[in-house]
């Protein structure tokens, strides 16, 4: 029972559950519970990243060779995508068809 309660005889201001005077939350048993196993999870996750997978020599450079072909195979896929060269040449020769030769 609050303070409040007991010694004005009316309610709490505002929201109970909100606020610097709020009402405070029982901990139930499933709350326990459920921060234990949350714990516990935790704790099972630092305990397997604290084991290295690799030594720090195995680490060094062991994606290298895939890293290199994932590398070529966009390298060679951008090129693929990417249209040929255009000239100004090409581009303009349309110019031309009215253009009349002497032969010499």
């Amino acid at each position: 029972m609050f303070l409040t309660l007991a010694l004005f005889r009316k309610g709490i201001p505002g929201k109970q559950w909100i606020g610097k005077y709020r009402r405070p939350r029982q901990i139930t048993w499933q709350m326990k519970r459920n921060l234990i196993e949350k714990l516990e999870v935790e704790a099972e996750n630092e305990y397997w990243l604290s084991r290295a997978y690799m030594t720090k020599e195995q680490e060094k450079g062991h994606a290298a060779e895939y890293r290199l072909q994932r590398w070529a195979t966009l390298k060679a896929s951008q090129i693929k995508s990417f249209p040929g060269h255009r000239h100004v040449g090409d581009h303009l020769n349309q110019l031309n068809v009215s253009k009349k030769w002497t032969i010499p």
